[in-house]
C-alpha cells in the first residue's frame, strides 16, 4: 500500500559547527520502496556568539544549559519562519530535528541534544518531532549514528554510505544487516586548525597538502584504542577532548598538523573501505576536501562517488526528516544491529 507524500523540513546542526542545515523535502513511498526530493535546502551560517555558545556548551552548569537549549529551540524556529518566507514553503506536516549534540556518553545512558522542540513548535506553530536519540540510549544503544536507517531505506544500491562530517562515520549490509559506527574526527579538528590560520575551513584542503607529514604524530593517532574497538561504537567531543586534543598540543606548525591529521582520518577510513565491494556514496562537508579524497582514494582503492552538492550538503538533514517520518507512522527508525541497542525501535520526542 502507497503512502501519501509528506512534506517535511529536517534541521541538523553538527558538530562541525558549519552551521544549521534546512531541508525542505518531499517523501513518499510506492510499492513497498521509499523516494525522496529535496526541493528547497541552505545552511545558515552562525554567529561567533552561536559557535562559541554551541562549542562551550558542555562546560555549561545544567540550569544555564536548559537556558541555552531554550534559545537556540527560539534560534531554530525563527530559522525556520525566514526559511519558509523566502523559499514560499507551506503546508509542512512537521519538522524533522536532529538539535545539537552537546553531551554523548552512552556508556553512562547520557546524550543530549539542545534545541527545545516545545520552543520551536511554539515560534512555528508546525508539529515538530526531535529526541531521536534518547530512547536508543536508554534501550542500552549509542544513540548514534541514525543515519543508517535512511541509508538503507533511501541509499540502498550503494554498497556504503561514507559521511565526512564533524566525526566520520560509515554504514553498510554486512550478513543481511545494516551496521554502522563513527570511524574518527574529521572536520570538528580539521576546522578547527584551519580557524588558527583564519580560515573557516581548509578549502580544497590545499592548507594540509602544502604540510609535511609528521611520523610520530601520526603514529600516535593512529594508535589510540577506539580504533580496534569492535562495533556498535559512537565518539563525541568528549572523547576527542580527553584522546586527540592532547595530542596536538606542543605541535606549532599548523599546515604540518593538517597534513598528518589529513594522513590520519585516510588512514582509518581507508581500513574501513578495503573490504567493501561496490560504489561507496560520500557526502558531508569533508567531500569537498579533494586532497583528503584523493588520500583516501589512494590507500583504500575503492570507487568513491561524490554525489551533487546539494545531497553532499544535506543528506543528514534530509535523512532526520525522514526519521520524523518513520516516528510519525510508527515504524521503525532505530536499528539495533547499527546502535546496540536491545531492540530495533520508533524513536523521537513528538511536540504538536
Amino acid at each position: 500500500m502507497n503512502q501519501p507524500k509528506f512534506n517535511v523540513l529536517g534541521l541538523m546542526s553538527g558538530t562541525s559547527l558549519d552551521g544549521l542545515d534546512i531541508c525542505y523535502s518531499q517523501i513518499w513511498k510506492v510499492n513497498e520502496k521509499w523516494h525522496f526530493s529535496i526541493i528547497h535546502a541552505e545552511t545558515i551560517a552562525y554567529s561567533e556568539a552561536w559557535k562559541t555558545g554551541l562549542q562551550n556548551a558542555h562546560l555549561l552548569a545544567d540550569k544555564d544549559l536548559k537556558g541555552l537549549s531554550s534559545q537556540f529551540g527560539l534560534f531554530l524556529g525563527e530559522a525556520v519562519i525566514d526559511f519558509m518566507e523566502r523559499n514560499v514553503v507551506s503546508d509542512l506536516d512537521f519538522i524533522g530535528s536532529h538539535g545539537h549534540t552537546v553531551l554523548h556518553q552512552p556508556e553512562k545512558k547520557i546524550t543530549l541534544q539542545i534545541g527545545n522542540g516545545p520552543e520551536i513548535f511554539n515560534k512555528t506553530g508546525i508539529p515538530v518531532i526531535c529526541d531521536f536519540r534518547v530512547q536508543d540510549v536508554l534501550l542500552g544503544g549509542q544513540g548514534a549514528p541514525l543515519v543508517p536507517i535512511g541509508d538503507e531505506l533511501l541509499f540502498a544500491d550503494y554498497a556504503a554510505c561514507l559521511n565526512l562530517g564533524g566525526f566520520a562515520n560509515v554504514s553498510m549490509r554486512n550478513d543481511g544487516k545494516r551496521i554502522a559506527f563513527d570511524i574518527c574526527p574529521v572536520n570538528i579538528v580539521m576546522n578547527a586548525l584551519s580557524e588558527k590560520l583564519g580560515h573557516a575551513y581548509d578549502i580544497n584542503g590545499n592548507i594540509a597538502r602544502s604540510g609535511n607529514l609528521i611520523p610520530n604524530l601520526l603514529e600516535e593517532l593512529n594508535g589510540l584504542a577506539f580504533y580496534t574497538q569492535h562495533p556498535p561504537k559512537s565518539l563525541g567531543r568528549e572523547w576527542l577532548e580527553e584522546n586527540i586534543l592532547p595530542l596536538l598540543i606542543g605541535y606549532t606548525n599548523i599546515p604540518d598538523v593538517l597534513r598528518t591529521f589529513c594522513e590520519h582520518v585516510a588512514f582509518q577510513i581507508a581500513a574501513i573501505l578495503r573490504p567493501i565491494n561496490g560504489e561507496i556514496l560520500v557526502t558531508g562537508g569533508g567531500a569537498f576536501n579533494g586532497y583528503l579524497i584523493a588520500r583516501i582514494n589512494a590507500l583504500s582503492k575503492k570507487n568513491l562517488l561524490v554525489p551533487d552538492e546539494k545531497l553532499v550538503n544535506f543528506k543528514e538533514a534530509l535523512v532526520f526528516a525522514f526519521l520524523g517520518v518513520l516516528r510519525e507512522l510508527n515504524e521503525v527508525n532505530c536499528l539495533s544491529a547499527v546502535t546496540g541497542a536491545t531492540r530495533n525501535h520508533s524513536s523521537g520526542r513528538v511536540y504538536k
